[in-house]
């Protein structure tokens, strides 16, 4: 058995830094009125009692929780198998963390849970919430503004009332399609296929649209329906070879349905960039890199897009706090630009 060691007291803290209790509260609430050679005062006794502030307690001060849900609209089956999420939760992660917020990841794992996701969000835990990979009939847009929490999309939003006052992050995911396509063009290329992503979320029918902003008399048959997955990469490409057996160049919607249609390229003896050349979307490092040739592919900041999502959410939940006039203006959309990689592989 050992003896529990009591947990130190704002009036424990007081009486070390010479100060009264409500100048304690205020120092640790990070509240204003206090000088600062008495806050440094305040500081430095909670540094050397050990003191950690009563989460319950505080939050009854500051109506914060200091906690922010990430809800990713996808089986946890995808979420961990795809290292766009881990590079995306990586930069919320790091954001929340630099400002003392702690992360609650909610996945859904199909319509069942999204009640549940709307419940908890309702139920006055988290101060606001960080939501991406959106479908564009998923009812999570409507439900969380029921639950009446800030928020703040990842990907732009196309469902009604989308544009009203909503908060996102995205890429530019037309114009990089665009490059990408025009880059295939340029090498001499004329028979250029496009692997889609799921054509129900913004980003892949964008990145098709720029495909077809490049490619404006395309044969229909150039375009296959992917997933944003490596088997849909793999299933897609072979649609491609038997319906267009003269391709020689294909734009995937993301890194890993170029990983895919790598693959069966390769099981079909097409050279890789000689017959046909190959660019994907993402840039997923060292992932990129290391595919048969090395991968030629737009580059999106995933990780500082995921950073910047909880930056805004969490200015915007400053506005509404005392300090108001100090914070600036509401925060507002953001589309971040897109870069070609050059790699052998196109």
């Amino acid at each position: 058995m050992t003896e529990t060691v009591p947990r130190p007291t704002l009036e424990a803290v007081a009486a070390r830094a010479g100060v009264s209790r409500a100048t304690v509260s205020r120092v640790v609430n990070g509240a204003d009125g206090v000088t600062e050679p008495l806050a440094e005062r305040v500081r430095q006794a909670v540094e050397e009692l050990g003191y950690v502030p009563n989460r319950a307690a505080r939050s009854l001060v500051t109506n914060r929780h200091d906690a922010i849900a990430v809800v990713v609209a996808e089986p946890e089956s995808r979420v961990f198998a795809d290292p766009f999420f881990a590079r995306q939760l990586r930069g919320i992660s790091r954001e929340l963390t630099a400002h003392d917020n702690q992360l609650v990841l909610l996945l859904t794992e199909g319509r069942h849970d999204h009640a549940r996701v709307a419940r908890y969000l309702a139920g006055g835990h988290v101060d606001g919430a960080l939501v991406f990979s959106l479908h564009l009939d998923d009812p999570l847009p409507e439900l969380i503004q029921r639950a009446g929490v800030p928020v703040v999309f990842g990907g732009r939003p196309d469902w009604s009332g989308g544009g009203n006052g909503v908060v996102y992050v995205d890429s530019d995911n037309r114009g990089g399609a665009r490059d990408a396509v025009r880059h295939l063009l340029g090498l001499g290329r004329g028979r250029v296929a496009h692997i889609t992503g799921a054509l129900d979320q913004t980003s892949a029918v964008d990145r098709l649209d720029g495909y077809r902003d490049a490619m404006v008399d395309a044969d229909p048959q150039l375009v296959a329906e992917g997933d944003f997955t490596l088997a849909g990469g793999e299933r897609a490409m072979r649609e491609l070879l038997e319906n267009c057996p003269g391709l020689d160049a294909v734009f995937a919607a993301n890194d890993l349905t170029a990983v895919g249609a790598l693959r069966v390229l390769r099981e079909h003896g097409r050279r890789v960039p000689d017959d046909v050349a190959v660019v994907g979307f993402d840039d997923m490092l060292p992932f990129a890199e290391q595919t048969d040739p090395p991968l030629t592919t737009v580059r999106q900041d995933i990780e500082e897009m995921g950073r910047l999502m909880a930056r805004l959410l969490l200015r915007g939940l400053d506005r509404t706090a005392a300090a108001r006039e100090t914070v600036g203006g509401a925060p507002s959309s953001v589309i971040f630009p897109t870069t070609l990689v050059r790699r052998a592989s196109a």
